[in-house]
């Protein structure tokens, strides 16, 4: 099992929060103090720029199921993420495989029944 690890990510106004995260295997990772004194990492990037990472891949699904020739009245689309202290945000897996949950919903009312 890995270890697990603090690291604290800021965001674009400077607030900056922890996240229990695996131990990265790159050891160059600066390391921030904390005021109790405690080491933490610090994230590469911020919490944004990992998230903008995520937003192609969602734009993507969600531009796919909108071309469905009926398209649904309702789009839901579910998958995990996992943030690393020097990758940011990165799809979440399960058994090495990445899943995406995607509830597509008509209203009777749309297709005319």
């Amino acid at each position: 099992m890995q270890e697990k690890q603090l690291t604290q990510f800021s965001l674009a106004d400077g607030t900056t929060f922890l996240v229990e995260v695996d131990e990265p295997e790159n050891i160059a990772i600066q390391r921030v103090a904390l005021p109790s004194g405690k080491q933490v990492l610090k994230a590469q990037q911020t919490f944004e720029e990992a998230l903008d990472k995520i937003k192609p891949v969602a734009s993507a699904i969600i531009s796919k199921l909108r071309d469905l020739n009926q398209p649904a009245d309702e789009v839901e689309v579910k998958f995990g993420l996992k943030l690393t202290a020097d990758a940011g945000a990165i799809f979440a897996s399960v058994g090495g495989e990445v899943s995406y949950e995607i509830t597509l919903k008509w209203n009777n009312k749309s297709q005319g029944v």
